[in-house]
């Protein structure tokens, strides 16, 4: 990494810590001042889409298919991946055919000279890309995104498409595939495909930060617009009530169905060459000397997972959000860890997709699975699959007003 990257990454690592309230000095008192100004223009932008959307000035554009929303109203680290997951697998297990739609965050765009030639050689919008046809899986993750490539690989059976325009993405999903559903990934905010479900995911540990919005805090929408949600997850839980989170989303949105959810480590697969493929149950951490590192929004809850566990963590790295590693990288790293005596290196399994080959490594390196456990709401989880599956089926007393299966829909 160069100097000029190292000053770039540092200057974003600051900033992060200064919106979560993490630095307390003069510097990010003033820092803070600023972004606070920002985020009053940032609320007013927001505000104003959402009200052309609602006054039909700008209008959403059906696609005669049922359309899923997963989101949140935050930034970063409210687990949505493996919720998303396992939704896409409860849908395509009973017998939806399902595409999911993202809009590739932080993937690696076509060069612009291959842009210009299909400009110039076509008189149609380039079509999505695949990263999946539910067969097989086309794209790394440079190519199709960090969540994208996880999801298409973990989902066969499955379309997985990226776009930054979902709505071409959904009519390409339906006239290529035959797909009859469409799960948005990160699409809460996404206002031009509209959702007959919306699954609003909220973060126990941290659900809406210091209730600014961006750049200030980590609000993309104010809090009050829980009520657009059909449902409400609460990921990342540890079991117990919170009252004040419940009144507040009682608040804005009476009569919600919750479902509370945690994120469940399952096991650890080795990533270096020497034994790829190999997994470790948990228990195989209790004492064992740990580096870890990640390019995650929540390090901290990844690396408790491994105290946990009873790994012993001798030294730790923390990357940038979506951080893609290079050789330097991972050389620098093996060094840190074998100073510190490490027995292996652990990441997480997003972070996993980003690291080249680990090939020659000289320890041992592995990433944390993790899966989602419904702890409350299964039922509700339940009905909002046969909501969507059958849902002439439906207990009509529990539909919302405008959920339908949408596919007649003009």
């Amino acid at each position: 990494m160069s100097w000029l990257s190292r000053k770039f990454q540092a200057f974003e690592l600051y900033t992060v810590d200064v919106v979560l309230g993490r630095r307390a000095d003069t510097g990010a008192a003033v820092y803070g001042a600023l972004l606070h100004a920002l985020s009053l223009l940032f609320s007013g932008v927001v505000q104003a889409r959402l009200w052309l959307y609602r006054n039909r000035i700008l209008h959403d554009q059906p696609l005669g298919c049922l359309v899923v929303v997963v989101g949140n109203l935050t930034v970063g680290g409210t687990g949505k991946t493996p919720v998303v997951e396992m939704f896409a697998r409860a849908l395509r297990d009973r017998g939806r055919k399902v595409a999911i739609l993202s809009r590739g965050y932080k993937s690696k765009a076509p060069p612009l000279w291959k842009k210009a030639w299909y400009a110039i050689t076509h008189t149609d919008e380039p079509p999505p890309r695949v990263v999946s046809d539910g067969q097989r899986v086309f794209l790394d993750s440079e190519a199709a995104g960090d969540e994208p490539y996880m999801l298409a690989r973990n989902l066969p059976g499955v379309v997985v498409l990226v776009d930054k325009n979902r709505v071409k993405a959904g009519a390409y999903a339906i006239k290529r595939y035959g797909c009859d559903t469409l799960v948005l990934d990160d699409g809460f905010q996404y206002l031009p495909l509209k959702g007959r479900l919306n699954l609003l995911l909220v973060d126990k540990t941290n659900p809406f930060g210091s209730g600014h919005l961006l750049p200030r805090g980590i609000l993309r929408e104010p809090v009050k617009h829980l009520s657009r949600a059909n449902y409400i997850f609460l990921t990342k839980s540890d079991g117990r009530r919170d009252p004040d989170l419940e009144a507040l989303i009682a608040r804005y949105k009476p009569g919600a169905d919750v479902i509370e959810c945690a994120h469940r480590p399952r096991y650890l697969q080795r990533l270096d060459a020497g034994a790829h493929g190999a997994r470790e149950e948990l228990t195989w951490l209790k004492g064992r000397r740990v580096f870890a590192f990640s390019g995650i929004a929540t390090p901290e809850s990844f690396e408790k997972f491994l105290r946990d566990f009873g790994a012993l963590l001798v030294g730790r790295e923390r990357f940038l959000d979506h951080y893609r590693y290079t050789e330097e990288d991972l050389a620098e790293l093996y060094d840190a860890a074998e100073r510190e005596q490490a027995e292996c290196l652990v990441t997480t399994e997003k972070d996993a997709v980003r690291i080249p080959d680990a090939a020659g490594s000289p320890l041992p390196l592995y990433y944390l699975r993790l899966e989602i456990e419904i702890i409350r709401g299964a039922a509700d989880f339940d009905e909002a699959v046969a909501r969507i599956c059958f849902p002439q089926n439906a207990l009509a007393g529990r539909i919302p007003p405008g959920v339908t299966d949408g596919s007649h829909d003009h």
